[in-house]
């Protein structure tokens, strides 16, 4: 069994390294999972000078992550790039 999800995701092949660059460590987790209603400017700001922030939000992406600010964008965001993503996917499928 795992210890931690970070020893999950790594047993998936999933490379987690890159947060060891990731312009938020340090920073308030508050702005990164903002109350609703509240502003996601200042975490969007600080994802977008990351030198990790591909990473960041592919992470998002694959994992589903349903909360927070990722990659510079929030969950309804990521929503539709999956959903872009699915339908590209079907289109290659049925070619």
């Amino acid at each position: 069994m795992f210890t931690s999800f970070i020893e999950a995701l790594q047993a998936e092949g999933i490379d987690m390294a890159w947060q060891d660059f990731a312009h938020c460590r340090g920073a308030d987790p508050d702005l990164f999972f903002p109350e609703r209603g509240a502003s996601t400017r200042a975490a969007k700001t600080i994802c977008r000078e990351c030198s990790v922030q591909d990473e960041c939000l592919e992470f998002a992406i694959v994992s589903s992550e349903k909360f927070g600010i990722w990659g510079a964008l929030s969950e309804r965001e990521r929503r539709k790039i999956r959903k872009e993503r699915q339908i590209a996917a079907r289109a290659r499928k049925a070619s």
